[in-house]
Parts: structure tokens; sequence; C-alpha cells
């Protein structure tokens, strides 16, 4: 159910939809965006009851918000993702995708004890599952450029400084991180004629129910100077990050990548 709460505006934003966008990273940016004023509609796996919290602060900010159940993973789950996302807009194409939604392994392993289990669960979810959503809402992106060349749409995906900096014991994470990156700029590569600018959003260490088994591990390197800027990163870090883009603050850098890790990635001696 897309229930649009007594405080919609009684006309359509632009409307962005945020995978995983009911906590973490996800919601960090879904409120950024809503503070600009787009609609939101926010993606997960549980129930609507669940994330009755997210809905509501969202809807409290003044604008209309939604939900669209669905595991990115599956194409069953793509299916209901893209359906309720146009009833939702009402049958129009949607402004914004944020590829947000990612699986950590379920079991941090040695890469020569990597199971082909767990890799087919973080891969199906992290890449090949953002690949074909994401496929699916630039066809119509596509062809409502077409009909009005000034209809705005941007997709934005978020990896992962996992993209290039290895940790073997999560192998299969960073393979699907950087197999995303690389999906980005394809995407930017066949859109770019469209005037759809595509982007990476490439976060560091940020504060997450993900990382809350590390929090430990993390405040000590960051302590010992793992970080440029000697702290934790937060949702609210990346969500700045992609309200600009979505902004378009940044028309002529597709496929670029903006890299949120607090110096992290700076290669230093």
């Amino acid at each position: 159910m897309l229930e649009l709460g007594a405080s919609a505006l009684p006309k359509m934003n632009k409307v962005a939809l945020v995978t995983g966008g009911s906590r973490g990273i996800g919601f960090g940016i879904a409120e950024k965006l809503a503070a600009e004023k787009w609609d939101i509609v926010i993606n997960g796996v549980r129930e609507e009851a669940a994330v009755a919290e997210p809905l509501a602060k969202l809807r409290a900010m003044g604008v209309k918000a939604g939900y669209a159940r669905g595991d990115v993973g599956s194409a069953e789950g793509r299916a209901a993702i893209v359906k309720a996302t146009k009833e939702f807009t009402g049958g129009k194409a949607l402004n914004l995708l944020v590829n947000n939604a990612g699986v950590a392994p379920k079991v941090r392993a040695d890469l020569l004890e990597t199971s082909e289990e767990s890799y087919d669960y973080v891969v199906n979810t992290n890449l090949r599952g953002v690949f074909f959503l994401t496929q699916a809402f630039a066809r119509d992106m596509v062809a409502a450029k077409k009909a009005d060349p000034a209809f705005a749409a941007y997709i934005i995906s978020i990896t992962s400084i996992s993209a290039t900096v290895v940790s073997i014991n999560r192998g299969e994470y960073c393979i699907a991180k950087a197999g995303l990156s690389m999906m980005s700029q394809l995407f930017a590569a066949r859109l770019g004629a469209d005037g759809i600018p595509v982007y990476e959003v490439r976060p560091g260490v940020i504060k997450t129910d993900m990382t809350a088994g590390v929090t430990a591990k993390y405040d000590d390197l960051i302590s010992k100077g793992l970080c440029v800027q000697p702290r934790w990163g937060f949702p609210d870090d990346v969500g700045r990050a992609v309200a600009s883009l979505a902004r378009g603050d940044f028309p002529f850098s597709t496929g670029q990548v903006v890299m949120v890790d607090g110096g992290l990635t700076i290669p230093r001696l």
C-alpha cells in the first residue's frame, strides 16, 4: 500500500525511489531528499507496518512518501518494486533512482573459505539485482526524456570504498561493489546522449546497523588515523552528497565517483 498521508502536497513533486531506504544510509538519503521537497518511495523487504516510523517522519516533512516492498535480489521482488513505484507516480516515469539496498555476508569468512551460497547471496542483491532494477527504470526514463526533453532524471548508485579497498574476509562484498562501480559507468555511457546523468557515491566507514558489529574495531582504527578526518561517517554525510547530485549541481560530471570517506582512501606515507 502506498498511503500518501494527510500532509501530502496537492501536486506531485519530483519522485525519488531509494532502495533500502527505511534505515541507515538509505533513510539518511531519503531525509535529505525530502528536505528538498522530493516525494519519496522507500523500498525494503519488511512488512509495511515495520516501516511506519520512517514513513511518518518523511510525511511530516511535507512530502508524499510511500513504500515499495520487494527484494532487489529476485526478479519477483524487482517486479513488485517497479509496480508499486508506478502506482505511486500515477504511471509517470521516476525522476531519481537511488540504488542503496545491499547486504553484507552473513559470515565474514577468509577468501579461501568463501562459500558459493554466500557469494550468490551477496552478488545477487548487491550487483545482479541492482543492474536489472536500474535497467527497468532507465528504460522508462529514456522514454520520458524523448517525450519531454525537460523531464529531469538521474541515477545514483551507492557503492563503497570496498570497490577498491580489499577486505579478504568478505571478498564477495568487495567483488559486488567493484562490479557496481563499473555498472554505474556503463549506464552513464549509455544514457549520456539521452541527458540522464548517472553517478556513484562511494561511502567509507559509516555508522549504521551494518557496521554495528565492528564498532570497536573501527573506533580503534579511526583513533589511530584511519581517516584524514578523525571520525565516523554518518548517513547524513551520504545524504548530503546525494541531494547535491539530485539538485543538478553537477550536470557535466556524469559517470563520476563522489567519495564520502573522510579522506580514508587518500594515499599517505
